[in-house]
């Protein structure tokens, strides 16, 4: 079992899971990322972490920099397609660097 599954898991069968196979006290309190954290101490199971994988994050970054100062200029000039066209592309650039940020684990 890995730390993604332990988060998929109803908070039912995490409490049972501590009780049974762990054998872990005062699980009925706890909320599901408390158990989930104990759960993972529990069986040596490490937290992922997120990692951009596909692509060059520091180039995005910079090109939605430059898009944003063209942002301004287009909001100053009252060129609204030029703006709509801006904004569409910082958009797309921003669901790039989601999708490449994957949990890696």
């Amino acid at each position: 079992m890995d730390w993604h599954e332990l988060e998929k898991t109803k908070v039912t069968a995490l409490r049972e899971m501590a009780k049974e196979k762990l054998e872990m006290e005062g699980v009925s309190g706890m909320h599901k990322d408390q158990l989930v954290e104990a759960l993972a101490h529990a069986m040596g199971i490490e937290r992922p972490h997120k990692v951009a994988v596909g692509g060059d994050k520091t180039k995005i970054k910079q090109e939605i920099r430059a898009l944003k100062q063209k942002r301004v200029v287009a909001l100053d000039q009252h060129d609204h397609e030029e703006l709509h066209k801006v904004r569409h592309d910082i958009h797309k650039l921003k669901r790039k660097l989601r999708r490449m940020a994957r949990l890696q684990g």
